[in-house]
């Protein structure tokens, strides 16, 4: 018999999602298409945490919600998922800008334009703290 299927414990539910994690969620769930907030934004917003906290969230379980929309302060698109997300932003007709070209090198991809695409969080509801 395998030692190893010996040793595993049968499957269980998933952990819990953590308080921090699922108010992070809520927030991204809230951005309206074509807008965005950047990681800090989000923190700010909740009042906790920092632009690194809302990263590793959005790391380990934004999968589960529009993940395009929260975004570097800069407007750089998320390293190794650059494609997926200018899809989603052209699809949305979030604001971008044409990325610059120096002498001999080759394009790269556009920025998120962020005067225009930033969304402060008011949502005309009641205030969120």
């Amino acid at each position: 018999m395998d030692r190893v299927s010996q040793d595993t414990p049968p499957p269980t539910e998933p952990p819990a999602l953590p308080p921090y994690a699922e108010r992070v969620l809520d927030v991204a769930e809230l951005i309206p298409p074509g807008r965005v907030m950047t990681y800090g934004d989000i923190a700010e917003w909740l009042e906790e945490g920092g632009p690194r906290q809302v990263g590793r969230v959005m790391a380990l379980y934004g999968s589960a919600v529009p993940w395009w929309r929260v975004v570097r302060s800069d407007g750089a698109l998320l390293p190794g998922h650059e494609r997926r997300a200018l899809a989603h932003y052209r699809a949305e007709g979030t604001p971008l800008r044409e990325a610059r070209r120096t002498s001999g090198s080759p394009g790269s991809a556009p920025r998120l334009d962020m005067r225009r695409a930033r969304w402060d969080g008011d949502t005309g509801d009641t205030p969120h703290s």
